[in-house]
């Protein structure tokens, strides 16, 4: 008897507006637990006014992650369950910064288990020294010519220039 080793295969769902350092260790973290890693870019958000399009992000998240074998970065629509499912994924990976973080993230992790029994969430921690980034901040603080550049790669830092031409 062959024994086959089966692959495994988790999304990454998220707007990634923009991408960070932290979003980018998450990704590295997955690498670890699964075979391939599939960031999927959430066209909307109905609490999210994005500051790039679906396309910018899909760009910068593929510049970030071209090194890492095993992603692939894909933009989606509708209920991230479905997509998780239509893509074959065994799980959705979920990054969790602080306390704060958990609340909302477990009561989402609820209701995908409600619609989707078979997927199951996975909660990573990003490294202490990204826990505390947020793309809502990082938007605000370039928003008001503040330097950016510890918590994005230089590519988003000069994105996010060019949007709010400083």
């Amino acid at each position: 008897m062959i024994l086959k080793m089966k692959r495994t295969r988790g999304i990454y769902p998220g707007t990634f507006d923009p991408v960070t350092f932290g979003h980018i260790d998450l990704i590295q973290r997955a690498l670890e637990i699964f075979d391939e890693v599939i960031v999927a870019v959430a066209h909307d958000s109905a609490d999210k006014s994005p500051l790039f399009s679906v396309e910018e992000r899909v760009k910068l998240l593929e510049s970030a992650t071209r090194s890492m074998k095993g992603v692939a970065v894909e933009a989606f629509g509708g209920l991230v369950v479905d997509y998780a499912r239509k893509k074959g994924a065994s799980a959705m990976i979920r990054g969790v910064r602080m306390i704060s973080d958990f609340e909302y993230e477990f009561q989402m992790a609820l209701t995908n288990r409600k619609l989707a029994g078979d997927i199951e969430t996975i909660f990573l921690m990003p490294n202490e020294s990204y826990s505390y980034i947020s793309s809502r901040h990082i938007k605000e603080v370039a928003r008001l010519k503040g330097d950016v550049s510890p918590f994005v790669p230089d590519f988003v830092l000069e994105a996010i220039k060019k949007k709010y031409k400083h």
